[in-house]
């Protein structure tokens, strides 16, 4: 890709520069967005797939973010700004209150096709654009980053970090026709994708804020656990919670593994930890 001007503002927006992606970087795009859709069918939650099409986000290349923009606007008052890396929480927060979604405008490269940790432009937008043209996902956002401001005087961005990855990132919800994911971490990976509904080895708990907030989680790997919500409205009905109280709550109480299964858990599924064992042995 072309040299880019990323120097930033206050609030670390950059430009898109839409303009100087190169051929092959749109292939990449179009190869990552072609086998996830042949892929999510079935998968990822309606809401997730009803988004994908509404936006158009298109086989044809790096969405433009302009573009993008307009027609999310116009569905719920969102947009999506350009940040080159991953920006401050106090930033974070403040964009997400204001409906502002912020994505890294970079796209991986050809060796890092199944795994990256900094999240890229199809991560950022394919894997959570879609819900934010969801009415009521939308407005879980924007709650999520009112609370994330407020928290910062209460020095709980742990907790409150757990919540966003084991919802936002990595969550799955029942339906009608059974489990669905709809965490982004999950539905922008074709491996993991499968992993979070079909594998044996994760534990699959009833969502629980409380337990959520404790749950620490791992940022290399397949998650060993994954929360189920039980609908976006009872997501969003969380936030509105009285988090101080929470903070204080949960301030004497250790932290929980990633793969610890503990009493008060409603299980849909004990784990075996295979994987994440087989995983551990080829350390040694």
């Amino acid at each position: 890709m072309d040299t880019v001007h990323t120097s930033t503002q206050g609030d670390f927006t950059i430009p898109q520069a839409w303009e100087t992606y190169t051929p092959a970087e749109h292939a990449r795009w179009d190869m990552l967005y072609d086998r996830q859709v042949r892929l999510l069918p079935g998968r990822a939650c309606a809401e997730f797939m009803q988004g994908l099409s509404a936006l158009q986000l298109s086989q044809t290349g790096i969405p433009d973010f302009e573009k993008l923009s307009a027609a999310l606007r116009k569905l719920t008052g969102w947009t999506v700004i350009a940040v080159p890396h991953l920006v401050p929480d106090a930033v974070f927060f403040e964009h997400l209150a204001n409906r502002r979604f912020p994505a890294g405008r970079f796209i991986r490269g050809a060796e890092q096709l199944d795994y990256l940790q900094e999240p890229d432009v199809f991560h950022d937008v394919f894997g959570h654009v879609p819900l934010l043209a969801n009415p009521i996902f939308a407005d879980y956002m924007q709650a999520y980053g009112e609370g994330g401001m407020r928290s910062l005087s209460f020095n709980c961005l742990d907790l409150l970090a757990r919540l966003y990855w084991y919802t936002v990132e990595f969550g799955l919800i029942k339906t009608p026709g059974g489990l669905r994911i709809f965490g982004s971490g999950i539905v922008s990976s074709y491996a993991e994708s499968k992993f979070a509904l079909d594998s044996d080895s994760p534990n699959r708990l009833i969502f629980d804020l409380r337990r959520v907030m404790r749950t620490n989680y791992r940022i290399d790997d397949f998650q060993q656990t994954y929360f189920v919500i039980d609908s976006f409205e009872a997501l969003l009905n969380e936030t509105y919670k009285d988090f101080s109280l929470i903070y204080r709550a949960l301030a004497n109480k250790a932290s929980l593994n990633p793969e610890e299964v503990v009493p008060g858990d409603t299980v849909l599924t004990r784990g075996t930890q295979e994987y994440a064992k087989r995983k551990q042995e080829q350390k040694r």
